[in-house]
């Protein structure tokens, strides 16, 4: 196998979005969600409150994962003497 071979294998993936076929796809998905929606507002528009009401635990839990919640401090002594990162 000539090493040529994968860089044009790369170079050929991005453009692999914009097929004849996906178009198409694409056009149908967006025409079946405009009319999903047209279609059932009310009921779309009656779940609003409740999706946003669970959005806040849901933010919380994924959004505390990343400093390791409530009360804990898991940064060692290391950490701590670092510099702030400055641009």
């Amino acid at each position: 196998m000539e090493p040529n071979q994968h860089s044009l294998h790369k170079q050929e993936s991005p453009g692999r979005r914009f097929t004849a076929a996906n178009i198409v796809l694409y056009g149908l998905l967006a025409i079946a969600a405009f009319y999903l929606i047209a279609e059932h507002r009310a009921h779309l528009l009656g779940w609003l409150p409740w999706l946003l009401i669970l959005a806040c635990p849901l933010l919380h839990v994924f959004m505390h994962r990343g400093h390791g919640g409530h009360g804990r401090d898991n940064t060692s002594a290391s950490q701590k003497q670092q510099p702030p990162h400055q641009h």
